[in-house]
């Protein structure tokens, strides 16, 4: 029996050790899907429910797995929808490979039926490697480049294959001119910077008396070493967002993320510093970075393009985290900076109280902070977690302590919304002997997570761990845009825009045989939890959190303090809600000593 190119796509990913292929169907890849059912669904197609959610389903498995995400769409439409999943992979440098159809070749150029100029649209969020298939002999190479490409750079590829030509009798390429064979497979490499640049480094290091590091998702593979690297130089570590399980946060000297999600710790570290370490990270808010001339700097990043951003840095090494930490580590000194450490030690036990009493104040009708900061204690210790842009983000960067194992992340860079529910689809397909936990504004949930819901029921039944719960901080606000709005416009809340209606959620994930609960009252916060995580299916938790909670950055400013009271007296819609929670929760900082007790009461005083 011959062999067409699309059968020879399914084959090569299989070779490739792609198990999994997240994509929606199309006319435009009929030859890949007839493929499928002759290869016996191998690699599994896995159905969502829209062309961007199999992209960040294919993010979150790249994430979560470290290995390749492969998506698939038809042409024209389909391919357009992919664009924003795969932009998340982009910024966020993440293997991704796109497969997209397009028009047959003898309508190109015709404006015939969904005819895009796919080479052009793609040419930016797969400007590593972006090729046309149009002739059998050029599959190949074209596939393998993709996948390599997309595993060296750790970024987006794209192959585009026409929908007659993947009907096409598949013949390799020969040995003869303007041929390209290919071969399967690629090493792992470890660079490290040169000796001399190193001992520049450890120079400015060891002259250091209060050394902070800031830490990366690429100081992921090198725990072991940021850690000794921290304990030797008497360093306080903070994380940037996509860093946040590289390491632990119930080691003392963990200040916790950092900028305007982050903690007033990390914001301390970063101002009373006079050394700073970055490993790994390409953090873009300077402000939150000590100030310019203010500390001496090194940074460590495998990516020269990314080196020597953000900071005026002093001595820049591109290389290997794990493997230029390990060189490093002999060549700095011991501090005895018992002073420094103390400090940011009693920094960070002092934040953990300060998020206590937080999560204690009382609210109308549930405090968002107390949703996630009772989630803390029972997280599972093999959880992962994705948390979706909006405030839900502030309360998984602030309240939830990552340990062991624990896994976590979100869409960093781009912070689009609506990744958090197929990032843990992505990721059950990646680990489906783990539990996986999605924080999610209503926002998001509308938006996206709804639909994939009915992902998650169409699945749930092959993973050996069936858990995969989605909680919806249901406030009926656009929450993180109107605190923005406030702080930084100085306008009130817009509600044409910022209203949004109130949906069951549970309700509808009852409907589809997955389990859910909608939560009312601070006293069942706990017991959803305990429920949810018990479950022996998907579930969904309806909080009913209160939009006047404010995500206070760890240093408000003055400016922002004064634009938040103009749009009290421009007559914001939530003015009364707004001042009391705030002053509520900002007071918590100042309170002296360490408040016990279980849940709050709605409209306690805190």
């Amino acid at each position: 029996m011959s062999m067409k190119v699309a059968d020879h796509v399914l084959r090569r990913l299989g070779e490739w050790g792609v198990e999994h292929v997240f994509a929606y169907p199309g006319d435009g890849i009929n030859g890949l899907l007839a493929a499928w059912g002759r290869a016996g669904d191998k690699p599994r197609f896995i159905q969502a429910r829209h062309e961007e959610m199999a992209a960040f389903e294919a993010v979150g498995y790249a994430k979560f797995s470290g290995k390749v995400g492969v998506c698939v769409a038809t042409s024209g439409p389909g391919a357009i929808h992919l664009l924003n999943g795969l932009y998340d992979a982009k910024l966020d440098h993440v293997p991704v490979v796109a497969i997209v159809g397009q028009t047959a070749r003898s309508a190109m150029g015709g404006s015939y039926q969904q005819e895009v100029d796919l080479l052009s649209l793609y040419k930016d969020v797969a400007s590593e490697f972006c090729e046309m298939v149009t002739v059998p002999e050029q599959l190949p190479n074209v596939l393998d480049r993709a996948i390599r490409t997309a595993y060296a750079r750790r970024t987006v590829t794209a192959v585009i294959i026409p929908s007659d030509v993947q009907d096409l009798e598949y013949t390799a390429p020969t040995h003869a001119f303007k041929m390209v064979p290919s071969s399967l497979g690629m090493s792992t490499s470890l660079p490290v910077p040169p000796p001399d640049d190193i001992r520049r480094a450890a120079e400015v290091l060891n002259a250091g008396e209060k050394v902070a590091m800031l830490i990366g998702q690429g100081a992921r593979g090198a725990r072991e070493q940021v850690i000794q690297v921290a304990e030797t130089l008497g360093a306080g570590v903070a994380k940037a967002l996509l860093g946040k399980d590289a390491l632990p946060d119930d080691l003392p000297y963990v200040t916790g993320s950092i900028g305007l999600l982050g903690t007033r710790p990390s914001y301390e570290l970063m101002r009373d510093c006079d050394t700073l370490l970055v490993v790994g990270s390409s953090f873009p808010y300077s402000q939150f970075l000590p100030a310019f001339g203010a500390a001496r700097a090194v940074q460590i990043d495998i990516d020269p393009s990314l080196i020597g951003l953000r900071y005026p840095f002093e001595v820049n090494l591109v290389g290997d985290a794990a493997e230029t930490l390990r060189q490093l580590l002999p060549l700095i000194k011991h501090k005895k900076a018992a002073g420094w450490r103390k400090t940011v030690e009693e920094n960070v036990s002092r934040w953990w109280e300060v998020m206590e009493r937080r999560a204690s104040v009382g609210a109308e009708p549930i405090n968002p902070e107390y949703v996630v900061h009772a989630l803390d204690a029972q997280l599972p210790d093999d959880v992962i977690l994705a948390a979706d842009s909006g405030s839900s983000a502030n309360w998984y960067a602030r309240h939830l302590r990552l340990r062991g194992d624990m896994r976590g992340s979100l869409s960093g860079t781009l912070a689009t919304m609506g990744p958090g529910v197929p990032y843990v689809i992505g990721a059950k397909f990646a680990h489906p002997d783990r539990p996986a936990i999605a924080l999610v504004g209503d926002g998001a949930m509308q938006m996206n997570g709804m639909a994939e819901l009915i992902t998650a029921a169409k699945y749930w039944q092959d993973w050996s761990d069936p858990r995969l719960v989605v909680a919806v901080l249901n406030n009926k606000d656009l929450n993180q845009v109107t605190w923005e709005m406030r702080a930084l416009e100085g306008a009130p809340q817009f509600e044409p825009s910022q209203a949004l209606p109130d949906v069951r959620y549970a309700d509808f994930a009852r409907s589809l045989g997955l389990g859910g609960v909608r939560v009312e009252k601070p006293d069942e916060v706990d017991e959803a939890w305990r429920l949810a995580l018990s479950s022996d299916r998907p579930y969904v938790i309806d909080f009913r959190t209160d939009p006047a909670v404010p995500p206070i950055p760890p240093h408000a400013t003055l400016e922002q303090a004064e634009a938040a009271a103009w749009s009290v007296l421009y007559g914001d819609s939530d003015r009364a809600g707004m001042v009391r929670q705030g002053v509520k929760a900002k007071i918590q900082d100042f309170l002296p000593g360490r408040r016990h007790g279980g849940a709050p009461e709605a409209g306690e005083d805190g």
